[in-house]
């Protein structure tokens, strides 16, 4: 396989969406409050925030090789590592350089933005490296999914939205919480679609420590929540229902789910799911712009 090719499916872009997402609602609320963009914010955020998402990846495909969670006999996508198609020090190599990528959008961030930022921007990468690196790696526990909850949901859509107007308002924290429980599904069904492999390797998922059955219905919850919780965006009027649009997308992927045997069929239900976040996003977005 060529280099270009391994290290495009090493960053995983099917699922790059779900960083991309909330930048994109954080921004369209600072929009509505506003009637204002400003670019070059939005721009290093998305920028910054694709490369954290890229960086935790690699450190997940090399983290997960070097503790024999993945093999070449995995159910899920194969992984550059795992493979042989890049060493583990290259892609241990290419992980740090695209937090250093994130860092250096972080330092503009950080002067337009201010301490805040500081905060933001150190949190999101520890918590990259922390996913799958250290002696007790967030991914091997039950917290994947409050991980990618809060800092796919809450931090990325509440930081986009204080970039644009350098406050907070309770409006944007929840647009950030319909948004993060979506990303989370996506933890979800890649911790379903792995749950034996997991449990062998001594991986602690959620899905592992509360078994098939309830991470069904775990994965239910994750997507209709954020459909339930839409009249709390009552003030925007009737475009708050916009995102409606995506509920027959969902309920078919909750079938799916439920009907399918686990195995490689998942890989397109987690395609699918993330998917749905974007929809969603975008859909929600739309409601805040109009």
């Amino acid at each position: 396989m060529k280099k270009a090719t391994a290290w495009f499916l090493a960053c995983r872009p099917k699922t790059l969406s779900v960083s991309l997402s909330p930048v994109l609602v954080g921004t369209a609320i600072a929009w509505h409050d506003t009637h204002a963009i400003l670019w070059l914010p939005l721009l290093a955020a998305a920028l910054g925030a694709a490369f954290i998402q890229i960086g935790t990846n690699l450190f997940n495909d090399v983290g997960d090789f070097l503790r024999g969670t993945d093999t070449p006999g995995r159910l899920g996508p194969k992984r550059a590592t795992a493979e042989g198609w890049l060493t583990p020090g290259t892609v241990k190599a290419g992980a740090w350089l695209s937090f250093a990528l994130a860092f250096g959008c972080g330092i503009y961030l950080v002067w337009h933005g201010g301490w805040p930022i500081v905060a933001i921007g150190l949190a999101s990468l520890a918590a990259g490296w922390a996913y799958t690196g250290g002696p007790r790696p967030i991914a091997y526990g039950p917290l994947g999914e409050l991980f990618v909850f809060l800092f796919f949901g809450l931090v990325a859509v509440g930081g986009s939205y204080y970039l644009q107007t350098l406050t907070l308002t309770p409006t944007a924290l929840i647009a950030a919480t319909l948004v993060g429980i979506h990303a989370a599904a996506v933890i979800t069904v890649n911790n379903y679609r792995d749950h034996d492999g997991d449990q062998a390797n001594g991986k602690n998922t959620l899905a592992v420590r509360l078994g098939r059955p309830a991470t069904r219905h775990i994965y239910t919850a994750e997507m209709l929540v954020p459909y339930a919780l839409l009249p709390s965006l009552a003030d925007l009027g009737w475009p708050a229902a916009l995102p409606l649009l995506s509920l027959p997308l969902a309920l078919r992927l909750i079938a799916r789910f439920h009907r399918e045997v686990p195995g490689p069929v998942f890989n397109a239900i987690l395609a699918a799911t993330a998917g749905l976040q974007l929809v969603f996003a975008l859909l929600l977005s739309l409601a805040f712009a109009i």
